[in-house]
Formats: structure tokens, C-alpha cells, sequence
């Protein structure tokens, strides 16, 4: 008998999904490209950059023949600053996602969440959609490629708690009718948050079930508390 599939993506799998991301590294001896179902990868000539996907440049780190570039927003001073933000805005939204690529390169460009947010060009003052794995991922693979890699993983830490709890708290709203606004919510935190939540509006739903059937129930008493009332007055004026 198959064990029941779980309702959502494991962290697993939402990592197998973050290593398709691009990065970009710095060869450390030529190797020529790859034909991938994606497309294929530049020819690697040590030390220009390229963007190879996250699973290329993790074998080739592992090989030591390429050291990986943090992204941007990677870097201490830009988890710092969203940081601040995300505790300045603690009621608010999460902070703003990456911008999408214009209209006119929409052809050429690659659709989220698979965007090159995690290369050495990506903005810095943005979370891309796979930023969590993303993070403990080059932290546990390549942590000389950084420069202060212990205080990455406090910031990076500080900024899960702030951000999860944010989401916790917005969950609030549903009990009243309201929605939970998820814009620039992560791939992790999305994964690791739907079994909370849907345990939490599957409650609602269970209350709010109880409380139609006490009210049709009532409605059908007072219904039939009526009727015998008018039953009992008629009875009464036609023994007069």
C-alpha cells in the first residue's frame, strides 16, 4: 500500500528546485560547455565569471575547479539593511522581491521564479524567491568563497525568525474574513508555513461549519416553537 503523498513540497524538494537557479562562478582551469535540456552552458576560460545553474557549479566546487560568488544580497551590509526593514515594517509586508525583467526582453527571459536573482549581478536590496535554501546551500558549500560567513548565517537567521513570524502573525486576519498578503514570500518559508496555515484555516472552516449548523438548528426550533404557539391561540378561540 503507497503511503499518502504529503500536501505540499518537502524542503527536499524545494531545494532540488533552488539548484536550478543561475550563480555565478570563477573557473579555475578551462572546461568547455555543456548541452543541457535547458540549454547549454558557456565555455568556462578562468578567471572570467559565468552563470552556470547552482547544481553545475556545486560539482565543480566539490572538483575544486570553480569558486562561487555570493550574490549581492548575500553580502553582510544588504541582509543588514533588510533586515531593518523587515523590522521596521513588522505589520506590514514582507520586503519587496526582485523586479521582474521588462516586457520587451519577456522572450529572452526567463520565467519567475527561475529569474538570475542569485548571480553577482542581482540587486542587493532585494530576497529572491529561493533565497532561504539559496543561502544555507553556498553557506555549506563554499563558505571561503564568503567574507564573514559566521555573521551571514546570524543575519540570514535573525532574518528567518522575523520573517516567519511576520507570517504567523498575519494568519490572524482569517478568523475575521481577511487574507494573508505572501508578496515576496519565499519558496522555503512558503513550504514550511502551508502546513501551518492550512492546519489553521481547515480549523476556521470546522468552527465556522459548527456554527451554521447551531444557527440553522436554532432557526428551525424558533421556527417550530412558533408554529405551535399559533396552534395553541387557535385552539383556544375556538373554544370560546
Amino acid at each position: 500500500m503507497a503511503l499518502p503523498l504529503p500536501p505540499s513540497l518537502t524542503p527536499q524538494e524545494v531545494a532540488f528546485l533552488c539548484e536550478m537557479e543561475l550563480v555565478t562562478i570563477i573557473p579555475r582551469q578551462k572546461l568547455q560547455g555543456l548541452e543541457l535540456l535547458g540549454g547549454s552552458t558557456p565555455v568556462l576560460n578562468p578567471p572570467q565569471r559565468s552563470d552556470i545553474p547552482l547544481w553545475l557549479a556545486l560539482l565543480l566546487k566539490r572538483q575544486r575547479r570553480a569558486n562561487i560568488v555570493p550574490p549581492a544580497w548575500l553580502h553582510p551590509t544588504s541582509l543588514t539593511a533588510i533586515l531593518e526593514f523587515e523590522t521596521e515594517h513588522s505589520k506590514e509586508a514582507f520586503s519587496p522581491p526582485p523586479k521582474l525583467p521588462p516586457l520587451s526582453d519577456a522572450l529572452h527571459a526567463t520565467s519567475p521564479p527561475f529569474l538570475p536573482s542569485s548571480t553577482a549581478e542581482a540587486p542587493p536590496d532585494a530576497l529572491p524567491y529561493h533565497w532561504l535554501e539559496m543561502g544555507e546551500i553556498l553557506l555549506e558549500a563554499a563558505p571561503e568563497d564568503f567574507e564573514e560567513p559566521d555573521h551571514v548565517r546570524r543575519l540570514m537567521r535573525d532574518l528567518r525568525e522575523v520573517r516567519m513570524a511576520k507570517l504567523r502573525t498575519g494568519v490572524e486576519v482569517l478568523d475575521a474574513g481577511g487574507g494573508v498578503k505572501m508578496n515576496g514570500v519565499g519558496a522555503m518559508e512558503i513550504a514550511e508555513a502551508r502546513a501551518f496555515i492550512g492546519g489553521v484555516i481547515d480549523g476556521l472552516r470546522k468552527i465556522g461549519a459548527s456554527r451554521e449548523q447551531a444557527r440553522r438548528e436554532r432557526e428551525a426550533e424558533e421556527r417550530e416553537n412558533g408554529f405551535l404557539g399559533t396552534q395553541d391561540d387557535e385552539d383556544d378561540d375556538m373554544e370560546l
